[in-house]
Order: structure tokens, then sequence, then C-alpha cells
């Protein structure tokens, strides 16, 4: 597994980064040195070469193995780092695909003067690849090169001759070396045992404004209390005295409204800006939302429709255009002849042909497959109940002539899957509004245009209103005229974000001459279901195309709550009633799915599922199947992100492969 990847310049600095496990910054530190400014691993050979990862020698220092290929263009550099024991067939495949998708998505970022930070979430790509590629790996296996990586390993600058000194202890070798990315510590700490800080996200961290910093002085509690005492103090007494009078806390005191009587000048939030970007901030004319790139998200089709991308498509469609512009050279040719080999060498494992399959050979593998369906979210239920229809389809079943029990339950499982994620009806939204809001003329039968009425329902906390207003985006996008009613009439502050969102996309649309957005509010403590039908109501008066309703959250489990759903659905009579899930939950998918589809009546449930937070679970991705798998409706979206462009259609191919993994 690789310990750290890195993408950085030439310059030195670090644009994005990913570790698996703590890295000492001298071990990049020495491989910049070396490689790319004393040319000690293969003179001749620097960046302006712009050679593959295939091509270029590995570096090793220490315990550690580093691979890396480069941008001439951009001054690029991606660095891989694992540990010198492994045997990562894959690696020089994932280098090539990370540089070839990395420049493809913020290109314009890099080509800008003094580009230091790039405004990415790079993460789910990266993710996405080396599953990918572990995946083939595993199905491929093939045999370790005996490559010599002697010559390629920089000499240490203390060897005198052949043989080499002992590695020093940790903390006592210096940094010293030339052409670092950090510097040495001012107490004398060495590099070596700093591990490289890498950032959780891509996304920018904190200014270092708002950063806290320590006060120098003595560290004892001695010696703090020696700087505290008074100068003229004669005695232990008179000083203890004199500093709990000194030191005792000063009450605060408050007003009826709630407001501080007194300003003590005492900055309680440090979240926020400095008084100066404050200060520039806080003028709301002058305020203005980030650019979003529509091509990041989707692409538009001949008719003019703006369709949302799904994340395996648009990995897959980079790295395919970039295929075509290369040219097949005899290395690549190579190298698909030895994944051939491998693969044809792996069909021979474990090969039971012809065996007719029986209950009893089912029993310990489909116990296995269990399992691994609940180590991806699951909910167990969903995972027992797929695994007794699997065993029912192969009870009886004769294995092919080079099949294993293995591979054929994994194959009827990855059908059963399939099954279940694929809808049974069309999900095409935009065709659906435009159905309802551009009738046919030439149809005298049609009904009279309406808007199209979509409502958001989940439970407390799952992300409504986020994924609310990156569906309003969307929309926008296709140049829809948008209501927002803000029907979450109960939370403290849901009027107030969904005001914020409104501002925000309304600058957007104007800034890239889109739809019109709106916000329709009553306030709070009125009822839902009447600010909803007022909206439809306001909608129809004044032109609107979409009416996005967005409710209170409810726990699934209460029923005074829950009942109140057929009340607002009656109100409304929403076109779409879309839940919003959370791909983190597990088991409790199942119970929330069920309740929010039998909330709304008889006559009425559930239309869609948009399931957030995808970007945080990696391959554990089950509670898709758990939920449709409950209810049988379909997953119609998935948030990646809390950007308004972070909307994706579900891929089921994708969702496929990371749940077998």
């Amino acid at each position: 597994m690789l310990d750290s990847f890195e993408i950085l310049t030439t310059s030195g600095v670090v644009l994005w980064s990913k570790s698996y496990a703590p890295v000492s910054s001298s071990i990049i530190n020495g491989f910049i040195k070396d490689v790319f400014i004393e040319d000690k691993v293969l003179p001749g050979v620097s960046v302006a070469d712009d050679a593959s990862a295939a091509h270029n020698p590995i570096y090793k220092k220490d315990q550690y193995t580093l691979k890396w290929a480069t941008v001439k263009d951009l001054g690029l550099i991606f660095v891989a780092v694992y540990q010198s024991l492994l045997h990562l067939t894959w690696l020089d495949k994932l280098l090539d695909n990370i540089q070839i998708i990395f420049v493809d998505l913020y290109k314009d970022q890099l080509k800008k003067p003094h580009t230091s930070v790039v405004e990415c979430d790079f993460d789910g790509y990266f993710d996405q690849q080396v599953k990918e590629l572990e995946a083939a790996a595993e199905k491929n296996p093939q045999r370790a090169p005996q490559i010599a990586v002697d010559d390629l390993t920089p000499p240490s600058s203390s060897d005198s001759g052949h043989d080499m000194p002992p590695p020093p202890l940790p903390g006592l070798a210096a940094a010293s070396q030339g052409g670092q990315l950090t510097k040495p510590q001012a107490n004398g700490d060495s590099t070596d045992v700093t591990p490289i800080p890498t950032p959780d996200t891509s996304r920018p961290s904190t200014p270092a404004s708002h950063i806290l910093a320590g006060k120098a002085g003595p560290k004892s509690r001695r010696a703090k209390k020696a700087l505290n005492a008074p100068a003229n103090a004669s005695s232990g007494d008179e000083r203890k005295g004199k500093l709990k009078k000194d030191m005792g806390k000063k009450k605060r005191r408050w007003d009826a409204d709630g407001m501080a009587d007194e300003d003590d000048g005492a900055v309680l939030d440090y979240s926020m800006q400095s008084s100066e970007e404050h200060g520039a901030a806080n003028v709301e004319s002058g305020a203005t939302v980030e650019a979003i790139d529509s091509q990041s998200f989707g692409t538009r089709t001949g008719k003019g429709q703006f369709v949302l991308k799904d994340l395996e498509g648009e990995v897959h469609s980079i790295l395919e255009g970039a295929n075509e512009k290369k040219s097949q050279s005899t290395s690549s040719k190579i190298g698909v002849v030895g994944s051939s080999l491998g693969a044809i060498s792996g069909l021979f494992r474990n090969v039971i042909g012809g065996k007719v399959l029986t209950k009893e050979d089912l029993a310990k593998p489909m116990r296995g497959m269990e399992e691994h369906l609940l180590k991806k979210n699951v909910a167990r239920e969903a995972a027992v109940r797929l695994c007794e229809g699997v065993e029912r389809e192969l009870i009886g079943v004769k294995t092919g002539s080079f099949e294993s029990v293995e591979s054929t339950i994994r194959t009827a499982m990855e059908s059963s899957l399939r099954k279940i994620l694929t809808p049974t009806t069309s999900l095409d939204i935009l065709r659906s509004i435009t159905s309802v809001t551009s009738p046919s003329q030439m149809n005298p039968l049609s009904p009279k245009p309406r808007p199209y009425v979509i409502s958001i329902v989940g439970v407390n906390g799952v992300g409504k209103s986020t994924n609310l207003s990156k569906l309003a985006f969307f929309l926008l996008q296709n140049n829809f005229n948008l209501l927002i009613a803000a029907c979450d009439t109960f939370r403290s502050g849901a009027v107030e974000q969904l005001r914020v969102h409104a501002r925000n996309l309304k600058e957007l649309s104007e800034r890239e001459s889109l739809g019109k957005v709106e916000l329709y509010e009553k306030g709070y403590g009125k009822d839902a279901a009447n600010i909803a039908k007022d909206a439809v109501t306001y909608a129809t008066t004044n032109s609107f195309n979409v009416v996005l309703i967005d409710t209170a959250g409810r726990r699934h489990n209460d029923t005074r709550l829950m009942s109140n759903l057929e009340k607002f659905g009656n109100f409304a009579n929403p076109d779409k009633i879309l839940m919003v899930g959370e791909a983190l939950v597990g088991s409790d998918s199942v119970a929330q799915a069920r309740s929010f589809n039998a909330s709304f009546g008889p006559r009425r449930g559930l239309d869609g599922f948009i399931i957030s937070k995808c970007d945080t679970v990696g391959d554990m991705v089950g509670s898709l199947v758990s939920m449709v798998h409950a209810t049988g409706i379909p997953v119609v979206f998935l948030g990646v992100g809390q950007h308004y462009g972070d909307l994706r259609t579900l891929n089921v191919g994708w969702a496929v492969n990371m749940l077998m993994n």
C-alpha cells in the first residue's frame, strides 16, 4: 500500500497530497535534492524531459522507494512513496493516470502566474483510481520483474568506501541538506522525524492569520509562578493572596435581551477573519461568490440541455481522451501482453470445472459474501436477503469448465446488485419538468402549463438544504426559473441558511446569464403545508418553472412529526418527493427509507433518493443498496462535496465495483 502521494511544483510548493502513513520530510527533500538539483540518480534527466513514470528510474532512501512523473509545461512533479519491501506493479499506471486527470481538471488554475494553491477536491478522483488499479492487479497478478536498482540509489555524502554507515538515531541527524521544502527547527530538532504536514482535504486550509500563536516564555510551572509574582512580595502567603486577587475571573453580565452589558474587547470566536479581511468581507455590495466551471460537473447536449456527470464516467472520459491523443508505443504493447498473460495464468487458480453446486458447496462462500457486504455498510437485512437470493439461483447450477465456485458466486452477486440499483423508470428529471412546464402546443388535449414541484425530505442533519441548493444550481444551468420555498419553520437558522443560498445562486445566475431564482419565506412558527401551498400558487402567477420545497428534518421513528407529511403532500401535491439519505448511515437506512416512503399516505410515496456525503465513505457505499432494496425506489443523485457543482448521477457499474472490491 502507498505511504504517501505528493503533487508539487518545481519551486517546492505542495499543491495536493495524500498520506496513508507518516513519512519523514527528509524523504521528499532528499528526492528533490538528489534528482532535480544535483542529478545524482541519472545525470542528464531533468523536469524538462517530461518523462512518464515507467521511464523514470526509481529512487530509494532509507526503507522507502519513490516513483515519479513530471509535466514539463506546468512544472509539476508527481511523487509516490511506498515501503521498499512492497512490489506495487500498478504504481506506474497510477502516476500516469493521476498526471492526466489532474492536469485536465486544473490546467486553467495551474497556468495562472504564481499559483501556490489549487482549489480542488481531488480526493475522490485519486481514491477511485487507486481502488480500480488495485482491483485489476489482484485479478491479474504479475511476477515481480528483476530490476537492478543498486546503481540507481543515490550515494550518501558520507560514503568513503563500499561499507555503508549505519543510519543515525532519530533526533540526532542534522537537517542541513540544501533544497529542502521545510526549514530546520529552531530548537535543533531534526527534520528526519518530522512528518510531512498532509492536509485531510485538498481545499485551502485556515489562513495563518487565524492561528493563535503561543507566547514565548518559561515552560515550567515554577518559572511561570516566578514570572507572575510581584517584585516586592516579602513572603509566600502575601504573594499567593495577591495573585488570587489579580487572577480572579471577571464575571460577564448579561441584560434581559441576552446581550452583554459591557464590551471587554475579548475576541471569543477565533474562526473569524482578521480585521482587514473582515472589514472587506462585511461589505455586502463588494462580496462575490466564487465562479464555478460548469464543465467540471456536467456537459451540455446537442439539444442544449445541461446533464450531470457521474464520477466514474468523468474519470474514464478523461483517460480515454488522453489515450486517443497518445500514440501506441512499443512499451505499451509489451505491457498489454504481460497483463494478458497474467490474466490467463490467474484463470487456473482454484478451478472446479463442471461441478453441480449444492447448498453445502455454497454455505461457506455465502457466509463470506454476507460478511463482505456488511463491511461495505450494507444493512444486515439487505445483505441476508441478497445472499439468500443468490444461493437459491445457484443451487443446481453447473459451473463452467474453468470457473471456480467463488467466481460463480461473485458473478451472480454482481448481477443481483445491478438489478437492484438499475432503475425501472426514467430518471430524466429535465424531460419531466419540460413536459409539465411546456406541454405540446400541437395537442389540444395537453394540460395547461404549471410549475413543476419538487419536495426534499429527510431526517435531521443529512444535508437537505445543501443538496436542494445543488439541485437548484443544476436546474439553473438549464435556464429554469426557480422558486425556493422555505418550509422548515422549526429549526432556528433554516430560513437564513436558504436566504444565503438563494443570494449566492442569484449572483451566479446573473453573472452567467442563467435562469431566475427567488426565495419564498413566511418566517418561523407557521404551518409548513400552508406555506408550501401558497408558494405553488405564487409560482403559478409569477411564471416560475420549478418550485423547490425545503422541509424540516424529522426522526423517522417520531410518529407525531411523520404524520404531518401526509398533510404536506396533500397541500403541496409535489411532482417529485426526493429523500436525502446519508452514505454514512448503516442499518438504520432501511427503517428511514421505509418510514418516509409510507408517511405520505396510501396513494403517495417517495420518488427517489439523494445520497449525501458520498465523498466521505470511500468504497463503503452499501447504504445505496440498503435503501433501494428496502423500498424499490431508485437513487437519483449523489452528493460528493459542499460546492454547488458537487452533484452527480449514479453510475451503477461504479457502485457495483465499489461494493465488490
